[in-house]
């Protein structure tokens, strides 16, 4: 993995070769390689990276970023190395009101044309988001970093398409698959838990955390299903009103651990108030939690089926937001369609078979009639192939 670049690595340093000066930002779940990108970096551009992070034992403040900045400013002033100093803050959202302190700095920098770029990593996207849109308006250049993908997971680590879709795009997990008790430990433990105690509870004001911690379970468990709201409260047996799941599921989607994708409608406010279908946003989750192993998994029809489903739905989303997609699903009566990709005038629905001759009432027909599509994509069966179908982000599959 030490050798392994990913794609984002060259847009990343080919902005930072750019003229132009914006603060690039980083931002994606925990163990997708954030850390190892900007060490090869470092390793490229040589002395003149440094690199910093937030992540220690007592929060940072406000007073440590500028000490940080003036270390770079001071660097870039000596003119030791050429070109200009790259300064990496890794954890930036531990710092609290970061955005301000950056902007007011960078303001600085601009006035004064001090030769120092600034790279920006960030474990929860929810949260540099908010900042971002906060402080830092047309002074930044937002880079996703999502889950790995299976292309990525096979390069690396030599994974087959049914590795990919039980153990998910989790690097750092990859080396322990052959033991699953010591591989769903060790996304229990150091991905879940870290994510959910380090990167929400810890930022963010959550009441009732036991909640969360329980929708999180109950997504994953039904991941790939439609589940209203007030089912949802149904299910957790708890007190908490519709709002409030809301909100956590909002938070999870953040984190990069669980989304609800909203239903197709010709009006989007109606859109936004739908039921949501969950999806893990890493079938290693799923996996992890359910305690079934692969062989055991792969015999089940039901079970491999929801992982498939869910492998799809999770490449769809993780892949969109770069391109302005934006993954929908439908449903009316009886009839469902799994998945919709849409991006202004443009509509291709996708339906998934996770075994040959899979029986399923497809929505499709009934969805064209009402809507004008582009594209119907099956994916499985005898359709696409999972292989080729996820060797490709989802703005792909609406070119015509």
């Amino acid at each position: 993995m030490k050798h392994f670049k990913r794609p984002v690595f060259n847009i990343l340093y080919q902005r930072l070769r750019e003229k132009r000066k914006f603060i690039q930002i980083l931002a994606g779940p925990r163990q997708v390689g954030k850390t190892t990108l900007v060490g090869q970096l470092a390793e490229k551009i040589g002395p003149s990276c440094l690199y910093v992070s937030a992540d220690e034992p007592t929060v940072q403040d406000k007073n440590w970023l500028i000490g940080q900045w003036d270390t770079a400013r001071q660097k870039a002033h000596d003119k030791k190395t050429s070109g200009d100093i790259i300064l990496v803050i890794d954890e930036i959202q531990k710092i609290p009101d970061w955005s301000q302190t950056v902007k007011y700095l960078w303001d600085q920098d601009t006035a004064k044309n001090i030769p120092l770029k600034i790279v920006l990593l960030g474990s929860s996207p929810l949260l540099i988001q908010k900042g971002l849109t906060e402080s830092l308006a047309g002074r930044f250049e937002l880079i996703p970093m999502t889950h790995w993908s299976w292309l990525e997971m096979q390069e690396c680590f030599g994974y087959g398409i049914e590795d990919y879709i039980f153990f998910g795009g989790y690097p750092g997990a990859a080396g322990l698959r052959d033991d699953f008790a010591r591989w769903s430990a060790y996304i229990r433990d150091s991905l879940i838990e870290t994510t959910v105690s380090r990167d929400i509870l810890f930022l963010t004001r959550v009441d009732k955390p036991a909640l969360l911690r329980r929708m999180f379970l109950l997504g994953c468990e039904y991941s790939g299903q439609i589940l209203s709201y007030q089912k949802m409260v149904g299910q957790l047996q708890d007190s908490g009103n519709t709002t409030t799941l809301a909100h956590y599921l909002e938070l999870l989607a953040g984190a990069g651990l669980l989304t609800g994708v909203g239903k197709y409608a010709g009006q989007k406010h109606r859109r936004r108030a739908s039921s949501p279908k969950l999806l893990a946003l890493n079938t290693g989750l799923i996996s992890a939690l359910m305690g079934t192993d692969f062989a055991a998994a792969r015999k089940d029809h039901k079970t491999w089926g929801r992982l498939v489903e869910s492998a799809v739905g999770a490449h769809l989303v993780n892949t969109a937001a770069a391109d302005q997609v934006e993954v929908y699903y439908w449903n009316q009566s009886s009839s469902e369609v799994d998945f919709i990709l849409a991006k202004g005038k443009q509509l291709t629905t996708i339906e998934v078979k996770s075994q040959p001759g899979t029986a399923k009432i497809s929505g499709m027909a009934s969805f064209c009639k009402q809507f004008p599509v582009n594209k119907q994509l099956t994916v499985g069966g005898q359709g696409i192939a999972l292989e080729d179908f996820l060797s490709h982000p989802a703005a792909h599959w609406l070119e015509t």
